[in-house]
């Protein structure tokens, strides 16, 4: 034990090195989502996440938005519990034939102007699931989709950066209209 010990304190880590400074953080990608979220709505974005029939590797990511390093509510960001208060529809997996039905429901219930991001690799286009008999197919397929975070899972900084990629669209459409 001893002999382990003295070997791991003289070795190097076999880790990882921490990722270039180039990737924003999430403090300064939160602030840029606050400012697109207070320009585009005014107040707060709501957001209902449906799980379509997705392994749980996507909520896990979306969920931790909602922890204490990410903690997305301080940038004007809250998770709903009814489509009726939403904004936008964050769907993950492919679409089953059980969940058909109930996105479709969710889909009609969220008020208008809405968006719906298809997020991971399996909302795009059902990833491992494709071809399975109990799938319907990509979010797309059953509801109209804006914006397709890809990954398997995406990190919590890619769902903040195509947050804000989404909300600022409505920036570019208005400085390109003509007057």
């Amino acid at each position: 034990m001893r002999r382990r010990l003295f070997k791991n304190l003289v070795n190097a880590p076999c880790t990882e090195p921490v990722a270039s400074a180039a990737h924003q953080t999430p403090d300064a990608l939160g602030e840029a989502l606050r400012g697109a979220v207070a320009r585009r709505l005014g107040r707060s974005l709501q957001i209902r996440e449906v799980d379509a029939g997705s392994c749980n590797g996507c909520e896990l990511e979306i969920h931790a938005l909602s922890n204490a390093f990410y903690d997305i509510e301080r940038f004007g960001v809250r998770f709903v519990a009814s489509p009726r208060h939403a904004d936008l529809l964050l769907v993950t997996g492919p679409v089953t034939l059980n969940m058909r039905e109930a996105l479709e429901r969710t889909y009609a219930a969220t008020p208008a102007p809405k968006w719906v991001v298809a997020v991971g690799d399996c909302g795009a286009g059902c990833g491992v699931f494709e071809g399975s008999y109990a799938c319907v197919g990509a979010v797309a397929q059953v509801v109209p989709v804006d914006l397709v975070i890809r990954g398997c899972p995406p990190t919590p900084a890619q769902l903040l950066q195509g947050l804000l990629w989404l909300l600022s669209q409505g920036d570019h459409a208005a400085r390109k209209r003509p007057r």
